[in-house]
């Protein structure tokens, strides 16, 4: 019996209950004490590195039995939202007001690249298929992605009607060094 569809999907949901927890008990806290463009900006790096999709490459002329249409698929878009995570940083780091619509853009995106590549991987049998840097991606950067994206598309809707760098209250350490 082959214990690789079992191993890959327990270290993917493993991955996301490490992550969620983490999210839940230390990144929403902080996310609250940011303005919206400080909290947005995290959660947009982790997505720059997507373009490690280019790994599949690789993986496929090593083996894994991706067709080719499928690997573009993931490679395209991956490395499209790797483009507009930065975008939107660059914008942010600007407070330009096109930073909250490439956000937006970035999260449509990657729900729809997330849904679409496992549609083709159960399509491709490639569920369990995966060794190495793949494995690894699959097993602890892709459920990273995931998190972040709810965070994110959070972050959107939750502060919708906060302006990119709004004035927060100073800590009182400082309140009292300027008085």
């Amino acid at each position: 019996m082959s214990y690789l569809l079992p191993a890959q999907a327990a270290a993917q949901f493993l991955s996301l209950l490490v992550y969620a927890t983490l999210a839940r008990w230390y990144v929403t806290p902080r996310l609250a004490t940011l303005s919206r463009a400080d909290a947005l900006a995290p959660l947009l790096w982790i997505h720059v590195f997507r373009y490690v999709a280019l790994q599949a490459f690789s993986a496929q002329r090593d083996g894994f039995p991706i067709s080719d249409h499928g690997l573009m698929d993931i490679v395209v878009g991956d490395v499209a939202g790797s483009v507009i995570a930065l975008a939107s940083l660059f914008a942010l780091r600007r407070r330009a007001r096109i930073a909250i619509p490439l956000a937006w853009l970035l999260a449509v995106e990657t729900a729809y690249d997330t849904v679409g590549n496992i549609r083709g991987g159960m399509q491709e049998h490639l569920l369990g298929a995966a060794g190495g840097v793949t494995w690894m991606i699959l097993a602890f950067y892709v459920p990273l992605v995931v998190v972040s994206l709810v965070l994110l598309t959070w972050q959107l809707v939750a502060r919708r009607n906060e302006a990119l760098a709004a004035e927060l209250p100073q800590p009182r350490i400082l309140r009292e060094a300027t008085q």
